[in-house]
């Protein structure tokens, strides 16, 4: 899998780094609060089990799943749940995990998804942005690592469900995926 990536964006170390820097952030600011951390699957699987054993204060999980890319590099720019939450969020504190934010479609969509439930608040958590590759307006309530406009992989991120198992996160060389 190393020999796909034209290079490495963030070591395992780095990523760990900012996974701690990002649970403080969390720490301070929903101590005494109802949290929920609502993962997106699959992609963000990795990034919330280190967020959440990082996080030092009460909390309960749930999960949900989404489908906008298929098996290809581009958006679809159609959101779907494909499964949805287990419990009630109504009058809880709701950060949304993910894995990246790049075209910003679905996380705006969930984002209004989510609050017609009843969320008495409602943030973004992600460990990459891709402020590049936005087609809509969106901004992450407390983000890791600024990303260039790249094909990246590694620690849950993924192309065509390989990589998600790298510890550390690449850009994929354009020959694994433009030959698709």
């Amino acid at each position: 899998m190393m020999n796909d990536l034209a290079y490495v964006l963030y070591t395992k170390e780095q990523i760990d780094e900012m996974v701690q820097k990002l649970a403080r952030q969390i720490e301070r600011d929903y101590e005494g609060k109802d949290l929920v951390c609502v993962c997106i699957l699959k992609g963000g699987i990795m990034f919330m089990a280190d967020l959440i054993r990082a996080i030092r204060i009460p909390l309960t999980i749930d999960f949900m799943a989404t489908s906008s890319y298929g098996s290809g590099t581009k958006s679809a720019g159609v959101v779907r749940i494909i499964k949805d939450l287990d419990r009630d969020i109504t009058g809880k504190d709701v950060i949304i995990v993910e894995d990246i934010v790049d075209s910003g479609l679905t996380l705006t969509y969930l984002k209004e998804y989510l609050k017609s439930r009843g969320a008495a608040s409602l943030k973004i958590c992600t460990l990459l942005d891709k402020p590049e590759g936005r087609k809509v307006p969106l901004q992450a309530d407390y983000f890791g690592f600024t990303t260039p406009n790249a094909f990246v992989v590694g620690y849950g991120l993924d192309y065509d469900e390989k990589y998600r198992n790298l510890p550390l996160i690449g850009v994929l060389k354009p020959e694994v995926y433009e030959k698709a």
